[in-house]
């Protein structure tokens, strides 16, 4: 929102500087973004007088000037076609920031002859777009001549560019500023001009109306304005000019020029009609389908359906709130006109905006909510405007509808301002404050109780406590004294919750093993989804933002695979990609978990770089991705040897390369394994491809509450290795032979690896044989033949009652 300070003056009788009325500004909540200040960036440029202009020897359009600033007489070149002798124009000196080129001038040569500044038209020094020529002034500079050019013209006026949050649109117009600023005591606020008083001189021949039915009607509630007859439609008058240039508007003609004036002067956006143009009635109504309109933006909107369109007997004229069109609008031409000023539905405002892709003026005022009672004072302030530059005369009022009164009445006690702000303040410093805002307050008779209805101008305010932030916003948050909270405990309380924690470790630990972290969409598409699980139809979208995002992911590997696939496109080769992210099983309250997933793709794995000049890496493998998913486990505090790993992996998961890792027969904590080709391809990546994915919600509370390491055990005594070879049945897994050793003797023996894997006719059939190697560590003392083979025995026993297996002879 901007505005000139001399604007902000026609509603603020202030002494106040413009530094406190910055400060001000910020602390009450609107915040300053931006101050221009024209006096200080266009300083330089004074006015000058052109005493002699001869044609440049070597070029045809440029002149060669003698140019006296005031001090000393200098050379300029001038390409400008009106640049004469005698002329009284705009000088800029060597050194000189030009705003409308973006250049800081130099002693220049131009086509031999030296030039020392520049004769400068608006369009340079940003004030129109005018650069046909340079500034040309008047005989009243003469006296002037050689000081500062922005003084002379009036144009030293601060422009002020504050950030308006959505809760306030009543601050959309400088008179609700100037109030915020009147209530915070930097000034009083004058009273506001309503506009033309009086009846009007005739009826209008124009007819307004609305068409709208009970569920409708909504949309647009008022619908007023007034006819006004026999204007002169031209230029408005320059100070009218130079205010809206100053706020980033451009100057169309006075009657346009009215209405802009008016929508950020008071907030309350107008629009006038060429009544010549309009056939009929004017009504507002629903748009219907296969409807269009050629809008002054010159652009066609068609599809009006839902929209609240403004129409004649023939066609449709605009979209109402948002913007008119080109048929209707007013040209120098204009004789008679229509002012329209009405209330829209700030929700189908905003619907109707984001469907055609519409942002004015407007529409940004209408959507956040204008004052409904302003609907009369906009059209008599508009009257009045142009009456007194475009002539006329007004008819009376024509209304349709009524406004919605936009007020509410809020039970309050003043002292709930201490309560919740500890700031004390008595109940006449309270009520002040509120009236001061333009809140009325009436007593209730119930003690401290009051009643307080809220303008109409305020649609954020809803309750009490609105009403607190009212008060303490201009008493000043300063005024707020900062009171820490008790700490009944003397060392501070975690701040991250258990969950929390294990993502942020299961995070550090895919990155310790090589990984990239990933963060890819949580929506895939419905057919990906299919091969990981989901599509179920509870999981679809009501609402998808495109048609490759339908689905809510079952698994982060649908993210992932492709994401390693995009990679590889781009020239990463075997790419490590990790994720921590929520999955979805169902619309359950429960349906939905935090999983860690990791793939490896072709020779991404510890054994080395795929290419070089040894040979190339191997390829991932299934144990690679077991290998990170124990990792994973380990450093989130869990001992992987209590987990059981089952081959009923997914059906995405290669078949007898790939596992289940279970906690008991019911919970299953993740899977690991090569993906399957078949969806490989379907997804267009080349493999192969292995991943591990862990539910991190599934997960047991780890009984090592502390992630710092343990002291160190170190043993003088020497370990004990021992070697054992069983046969089992085929179908026996190593992974319940290493358990069932390790078992044996958990004091004792500290390791069993898995060191050789063997089959053949010698064994028998159906038999393969597995050798393990098992370490012993002896605490005390040195063991003894006897006691080694004591736990030899029992290593035995163990692994024949759980595997049904023989030592090999």
């Amino acid at each position: 929102m901007k505005f000139t300070l001399s604007w902000l003056k026609d509603h603020l009788e202030t002494e106040a500087s413009l530094e406190e009325i910055l400060a001000k500004l910020t602390l009450i909540g609107l915040e300053v973004e931006d101050v221009i200040n024209p006096a200080e960036t266009l300083a330089n440029f004074t006015i000058a007088h052109i005493e002699k202009a001869d044609p440049h020897p070597d070029a045809d359009k440029l002149q060669v000037c003698a140019v006296n600033n005031g001090k000393e007489t200098l050379q300029v070149v001038c390409g400008a076609p009106n640049a004469r002798a005698g002329l009284l124009g705009v000088f800029a000196p060597v050194g000189t920031y030009v705003p409308g080129i973006d250049f800081t001038l130099t002693k220049a040569k131009i086509r031999g002859v030296e030039s020392y500044g520049m004769m400068c038209s608006e369009s340079e020094l940003e004030l129109s777009e005018d650069h046909e020529g340079i500034i040309d002034l008047d005989e009243t500079a003469a006296s002037h001549i050689g000081k500062s050019y922005i003084e002379f013209a009036g144009l030293d006026d601060p422009i002020i560019d504050i950030y308006i949050t959505p809760n306030r649109p009543d601050c959309l117009g400088v008179r609700g500023v100037a109030r915020d600023l009147a209530a915070a005591g930097l000034g009083k606020l004058k009273p506001a001009d309503e506009g033309y008083d009086q009846k009007g001189d005739f009826k209008s021949p124009l007819n307004i109306g609305l068409e709208f039915d009970d569920e409708t009607s909504h949309i647009c509630p008022a619908f007023w304005g007034r006819y006004i007859k026999g204007v002169t439609n031209g230029p408005s008058p320059e100070w009218l000019q130079q205010r809206l240039r100053a706020i980033g508007l451009r100057p169309i003609n006075a009657l346009v020029d009215i209405t802009n004036y008016i929508s950020f002067d008071r907030g309350r956006p107008l629009h006038v009609y060429d009544a010549d143009k309009v056939s009929g009635t004017i009504i507002a109504r629903p748009g219907k389908s296969g409807e269009s309109f050629l809008a002054l933006d010159g652009k066609d909107y068609d599809d009006l359906e839902g929209a609240c369109v403004i129409a004649d007997d023939k066609n449709p004229l605009g979209l109402g709130g948002i913007l008119g069109g080109e048929l209707s609008g007013s040209t120098e031409d204009t004789k008679n006109v229509l002012i329209e000023s009405a209330y829209f539905d700030p929700i189908q405002i905003a619907m109707t905006g984001r469907k055609h892709g519409i942002i004015s003026d407007a529409r940004y005022r209408f959507e956040r909510g204008i004052d409904p009672q302003s609907v009369e004072t906009g059209v008599n302030l508009a009257t009045k405007m142009i009456i007194d530059l475009c002539g006329g005369k007004a008819s009376e009022l024509i209304k349709a509808g009524e406004p919605p009164k936009g007020t509410k009445e809020i039970p309050f006690d003043p002292q709930r301002v201490t309560r919740l702000t500890g700031v004390k303040l008595s109940n006449q410093q309270v009520t002040k404050t509120l009236e001061d805002l333009g809140f009325t307050c009436n007593d209730t008779g119930k003690g401290d109780q009051i009643t307080v209805t809220s303008p109409s101008w305020r649609p954020d305010i809803d309750g009490p406590a609105d009403l607190v932030e009212e008060v303490i916003r201009i008493i000043g948050l300063d005024k707020v004294t900062p009171t820490p909270l008790s700490r009944p405990f003397g060392i501070a309380r975690p701040v991250l919750t258990g969950k929390q924690k294990r993502v942020r470790l299961a995070k550090r630990a895919l990155a310790a093993r090589g990984a990239v972290e990933a963060i890819t969409w949580s929506f895939i598409k419905s057919d990906e989804a299919a091969l990981f699980g989901g599509g179920s139809p509870e999981l679809k979208l009501a609402n998808p933002i495109s048609s490759d995002m339908s689905d809510m992911r079952p698994s982060l590997l649908p993210g992932l695979i492709p994401a390693a696939g995009r990679n590889i496109a781009r020239g990463t080769n075997d790419p490590v990609l990790m994720e921590v992210g929520e999955v979805y099983h169902s619309d359950e309250a429960d349906g939905q978990s935090v999983n860690a997933a990791i793939i490896r793709v072709g020779s991404g794995s510890h054994q080395g770089a795929s290419r070089h000049w040894s040979g190339n890496g191997a390829k991932v493998t299934v144990f690679d991705a077991k290998a990170d998913a124990i990792a994973l486990l380990d450093a989130l505090g869990q001992d992987a040897n209590r987990f059981q790993f089952t081959t009923d992996a997914p059906a995405w998961f290669h078949p007898g390369r790939s596992a289940v890792i279970r906690l008991g027969p019911k919970i299953t904590i993740g899977v690991f394994g090569e993906i399957h080709p078949t969806i490989l391809k379907q997804l267009d990546v080349k493999g192969p491809i292995v991943a591990a994915e862990i539910n991190l919600d599934a997960l047991p509370e780890a009984k090592k509450k502390s992630t710092s390491k343990g002291a160190m055990e170190l043993n003088d005594l020497q370990p004990v290795k021992r070697d054992f070879a069983f046969i089992v049945s085929s179908d026996t897994k190593a992974g319940d032979v290493i358990r069932a050793a390790s078992s044996a003797d958990k004091k004792m023996i500290t390791n069993i690896t898995l060191f050789d894997v063997f089959a053949g006719e010698s064994l028998g059939e159906d038999k393969k044989s597995l050798a393990i190697e098992a370490t012993l560590q002896p605490k005390t003392k040195t063991m003894t033949d006897e006691e080694i083979d004591a736990i030899a025995d029992k290593i035995i026993a163990a692994v024949k009652k759980a595997t049904g297996g023989e030592i090999r002879s």
